[in-house]
């Protein structure tokens, strides 16, 4: 392992700490001795890494800092590649689309040479079966589940019939040929999935949701049985 590949585990190890972790724990996760961890942290810090903390207390990242795109390793672009190609051929919300090419080309912009012809060449190729056309604009759900609030939506049943309801969105699922939006109903008094597809209209009320999306999301979960996200 070179010492850039060890620099970058050591964050991502402290990335996924919120606590202090000691150095001990630390040097024996990256196989190396305490005093090539404490340069390595140095080093770190002298980068602009938030590393806080001292032999004997342990050391933590502050929220907020971002490894630069150059040190992607090239499976971790390849991922980046596929997941916005993906997401770039879902023509149901063109809002989504723009941002996952916008995103990768401001990765190549800082990318050396070789990963960025990663990119340039298009030797990773995705195809997408086109979704089911939709009626509303989905980032308006995306809107109301980041800033929590009410949405009032038209849903047309397998009948053909559409009813009112005012939901509280908090969860939006990518299936092959449609998306549901999974939120709490107060039509039906508990939580419910919507096709996206059959949502004839959609508008915000103006009115916060009265359970902050993360509860609802682990009620949801608890509820229907569905394991949490796997840490990475």
């Amino acid at each position: 392992m070179s010492r850039t590949e060890r620099l970058l585990d050591l964050l991502q190890i402290l990335r996924r700490h919120r606590a202090p972790v000691t150095g001990s724990v630390l040097a024996s996760d990256l196989n190396i001795s305490i005093r090539t961890l404490y340069r390595d942290i140095a080093t770190l810090q002298g980068q602009g890494a938030e590393i806080e903390g001292e032999p004997g207390l342990g050391y933590v990242l502050k929220p907020g800092f971002m490894l630069p795109p150059l040190m992607f390793s090239i499976d971790e672009l390849e991922a980046l590649i596929v997941g916005a190609g993906w997401v770039g051929k879902q023509t149901d919300d063109p809002r989504l689309s723009r941002a996952a090419g916008n995103a990768l080309s401001k990765i190549g912009a800082v990318l050396p040479a070789d990963l960025r012809a990663e990119i340039d060449t298009g030797t990773l190729y995705v195809t997408a079966r086109r979704p089911l056309p939709v009626q509303i604009d989905p980032s308006l759900l995306r809107d109301a589940i980041r800033k929590e609030l009410k949405l009032r939506i038209g849903y047309r049943d397998e009948g053909g019939q559409t009813t009112e309801r005012v939901i509280w969105p908090f969860v939006i699922g990518f299936f092959e040929q449609h998306r549901v939006v999974g939120a709490w109903c107060e039509l039906r008094t508990d939580y419910r999935h919507f096709r996206i597809d059959r949502i004839a209209t959609a508008a915000a009320t103006g009115e916060r949701a009265p359970r902050r999306r993360l509860v609802m999301l682990k009620e949801w979960r608890e509820k229907r049985d569905i394991p949490p996200p796997a840490k990475t």
